[in-house]
């Protein structure tokens, strides 16, 4: 199976059939050494990185509307020589994005800060798989999504209506798995209690929130895959 689903086009997903590995995966296996000598230059550049538990694909597919693969637990070292070497590495990475809907249709995004490995880049609050998302070793998309909304926004979407399906955007760069979250606030709103949990945490993980009101408001540091997600819900809303 490997990768095999179209890119660069959105899929309607009624399914994500990812399951864990409890094996290593074999990019970690056959880079040891380069992943060891990777980190000591990221830790140099950035001392505020952790080198924790995330996930890395072995297989993806897209068939009859549903994701199915395999991924591996990696330490986030690991992840971060993958990010260079991609190419013809038997691993990609898929992610998940709350597209968090306000009561007046305004998108609410979050700018990354600046310690971070996306310092100022602007897209859906939203983290890696961690194992903790695995669930009887079958991914949780939507517990990955309120999990990280709420860390880094302190916005909790547990009772959010969500829309009927995910869908997902396979590029060059990786898979993200979204869907609508709605919320009754106006954005601005949600802005104002995103602004006050970011003042009021130590070691915050993002700048701020970020309003996108219409699909030609792009804001500087948009990353590349956010531009499609926003033109399809302002084209479908």
């Amino acid at each position: 199976m490997s990768f095999d689903l179209p890119r660069n086009v959105i899929l309607a997903v009624d399914a994500v059939d990812v399951r864990l590995d409890p094996g290593p995966h074999p990019f970690a296996k056959d880079n040891a050494a380069a992943i060891a000598e990777n980190w000591q230059r990221e830790m140099a550049a950035n001392p505020a990185l952790f080198d924790g538990t995330v996930v890395l694909l072995s297989q993806l597919a897209w068939r009859d509307n549903r994701l199915v693969g395999r991924c591996h637990a990696v330490n986030y070292s690991t992840f971060m020589l993958w990010r260079k070497r991609p190419e013809n590495s038997g691993a990609e990475h898929a992610y998940a994005h709350a597209v968090l809907v306000a009561g007046d249709n305004a998108l609410v995004a979050i700018r990354m800060g600046p310690r971070t490995v996306n310092a100022g880049r602007v897209y859906f609050a939203a983290g890696s798989f961690e194992p903790v998302d695995f669930h009887d070793g079958m991914v949780d998309v939507d517990f990955n999504m309120i999990r990280e909304v709420r860390e880094e926004t302190g916005i909790d979407l547990t009772d959010a209506r969500r829309g009927v399906r995910w869908h997902a955007l396979s590029t060059a760069s990786g898979t993200v798995i979204f869907r609508r979250y709605h919320v009754d606030d106006p954005a601005d709103e949600v802005a104002r209690r995103i602004s006050a949990f970011v003042a009021a945490e130590t070691d915050p993980e993002i700048e701020g929130p970020v309003i996108i009101r219409h699909a030609a408001d792009l804001p500087e540091g948009l990353s590349p895959h956010m531009k499609p997600l926003i033109e399809w819900h302002f084209a479908n809303s």
